[in-house]
């Protein structure tokens, strides 16, 4: 008998090894990519620098979703790649304007006056799964707009505007806008210097370094006209359908 049972162990032991080993690269593959995927910062970028370096409009890169043929200034793309490793964000769209051959870029006449996006140094956002209600896909867009602004109308450097819940045209359902600081420019033209925040691992755990605050554009800061309302919808730009325009 106590044979019978050793025996009859063995035979049950057998298949059990053989599916933990045929589900054990998948364990692997599963506990890489958990180790692998960037968590969200609690608290806002510990520092900021400015960069001189002359700057170009660049398409957004592939790694961070976005409508095909949206660009940038090259300056905020390690920004825009850090905050899309950490969020499932949507850009819909950059830099709105005329490219030197003669060629228009962006919403078409989407933007206020003055808006950073005419510099290329503004976003808008969405979720990355589809949708133009406030549910549960805007709560990652909700956690970086609250991430960039944790209070209303004091965007945290080097964030200088934050287009979401109590902006027109803007919030939860709709899009978020994120803009960076930036030397004065015209309209259609690049910064001299753009204020960004260093990526690396550290960042959000160091105390926030104190910076000389230079001289800002004056006017809007990319924001829509509170007069106007409507947006973006989902994964698409141009007017909305009442026939408001963002920001």
């Amino acid at each position: 008998m106590k044979g019978f049972l050793i025996f009859r162990s063995s035979r049950l032991r057998l298949p059990l090894l053989l599916c933990l080993a045929s589900v054990a690269p998948l364990l692997l593959c599963l506990v890489a990519a958990r180790a692998s995927a960037a968590e969200p910062p609690t608290s806002p970028p510990p520092s900021t620098r400015l960069v001189y370096a002359p700057g170009r409009l660049v398409p957004i890169p592939a790694s961070i979703a976005h409508e095909a043929g949206d660009m940038v200034d090259s300056r905020i793309v390690p920004d825009l790649r850090w905050i899309a490793q950490r969020w499932p964000i949507y850009v819909t769209d950059g830099y709105s304007g005329p490219l030197p051959n003669g060629e228009h870029v962006g919403c078409d006449e989407c933007h206020a006056h003055g808006s950073d996006h005419y510099n290329g140094l503004a976003v808008d956002i969405v979720p990355a799964e589809p949708s133009s209600t406030c549910d549960s896909h805007w709560a990652a867009i909700t956690e970086l707009a609250l991430w960039a602004e944790p209070l209303q109308n004091e965007p945290v450097p080097p964030f200088r505007w934050v287009g979401y819940e109590g902006d027109a045209g803007h919030g939860c359902g709709n899009h978020l806008h994120l803009s960076w600081n930036h030397a004065p420019a015209a309209q259609f033209t690049l910064a001299e210097w753009v204020e960004v925040f260093p990526v690396g691992p550290a960042l959000g755990e160091a105390p926030r370094g104190k910076r000389k605050a230079p001289k800002k554009p004056a006017g809007p800061a990319g924001g829509l006209d509170q007069q106007l309302t409507g947006g973006v919808s989902s994964h698409g730009s141009g007017p909305s359908p009442g026939g408001g325009f963002y920001d």
